[in-house]
């Protein structure tokens, strides 16, 4: 078995980490399908369930499991109670042992050799402190017309079959499921608390994922796009309903202007204010005038339409954000 000591500590090769909420319908999927992962016998590996407070059987799901595993890898459950995906993420990572730690959803299928290509591509590329491959959507309905052009929002990524570095600086990022990371560029890369929790509340806040990526590349280090890992996204019908779907455009749209901030020098802030509201305004304008008579049943271009508004409206987040950091830091200082 291949193993790493790190400041002393004992290292597995691998973690797969499984934040789920109420997923004991979702799940047997997803460990069914690691059951029959592939060209492990050199890949000391592990599986860290984190449960995010759910109110269903996934207590009793993991422990049942946990015998199908015996001879494979260790399965582990955690319980995180503080509600949110960035919360069970952070979890995770403090829990994992592996060097390399992959996120999956409890709604992700991989692919038979999903953690040796995911295993292999982190070997080779040292430079990468994360990497992320092609999400393929299993649809419960068919998707809308022109789903394509949004089809990014719902973390379905298929973009070919070359790797490529992700262009962070622009925000085209991969999403957190089916994430792999080294540990310890999480671990020194990362802020003590994330800005975004994860899709909770009524603007389901979206930006957890790409926040954590900035830092990782901020931190020095590659983000990759590796066409060899193959996971499967169950997209259930209720996600591509109306209610969701502006939603889920609003709660992306809100987030963008705090996200360009994290790699922006002091001076740029007006600027990217500026252009984030200005910019956005003007593909707002455009979008209601190429499709003012679509708006009522594409819901397609609805779904832009609100991403582009929200994206506008951004920096009034952004302002919040900072003015709630500052009482943070002005309680902590007071109470020190």
């Amino acid at each position: 078995m291949n193993k790493l000591t790190i400041n002393n500590l004992h290292f597995l090769d691998f973690t797969v980490a499984i934040p789920t909420f109420n997923g004991a319908n979702r799940l047997p999927a997803v460990l069914d399908k690691l059951l029959e992962q592939t060209n492990l016998e050199e890949i000391n590996w592990e599986i860290i369930i984190i449960d995010n407070n759910s109110s269903d059987n996934t207590v009793e799901l993991i422990k049942n499991y946990q015998t199908n595993f015996i001879n494979i890898c260790p399965l582990k459950y955690y319980h995180e109670k503080q509600q949110g995906i960035a919360f069970a993420r952070m979890r995770a990572v403090s829990e994992a042992k592996g060097e390399f730690i992959a996120f999956l959803d409890d709604d992700n299928l991989p692919k038979h050799d999903w953690i040796w290509q995911s295993y292999m591509f982190g070997k080779k590329h040292s430079k990468a402190g994360a990497w992320s491959g092609q999400i393929h959507g299993n649809f419960e309905v068919n998707p809308p017309e022109n789903f394509q052009s949004i089809q990014a929002f719902l973390a379905i990524r298929e973009h070919g079959s070359q790797p490529y570095l992700f262009d962070a600086g622009n925000l085209r990022l991969p999403p957190g499921a089916a994430l792999v990371v080294r540990k310890q560029v999480w671990c020194a890369s990362m802020p003590k608390q994330l800005a975004f929790k994860g899709r909770l509340g009524k603007f389901m806040l979206a930006g957890d994922d790409t926040e954590a990526l900035l830092y990782i590349y901020k931190a020095g280090w590659e983000i990759w796009y590796n066409p060899a890992m193959h996971v499967y996204h169950q997209i259930p019908q209720w996600r591509l309903e109306k209610d969701y779907l502006i939603r889920l455009a609003r709660g992306c749209g809100l987030c963008i202007f705090q996200l360009r901030l994290i790699n922006a020098k002091k001076w740029q802030i007006p600027i990217i204010l500026v252009k984030t509201v200005l910019g956005n305004l003007s593909r707002l304008l455009h979008h209601l005038f190429k499709y003012k008579g679509q708006l009522k049943f594409n819901l397609v271009r609805l779904f832009e339409m609100e991403f582009y508004l929200a994206s506008m409206m951004s920096p009034l987040l952004g302002l919040k954000i900072f003015f709630k950091n500052k009482i943070q830091a002005f309680k902590v200082f007071n109470y020190e």
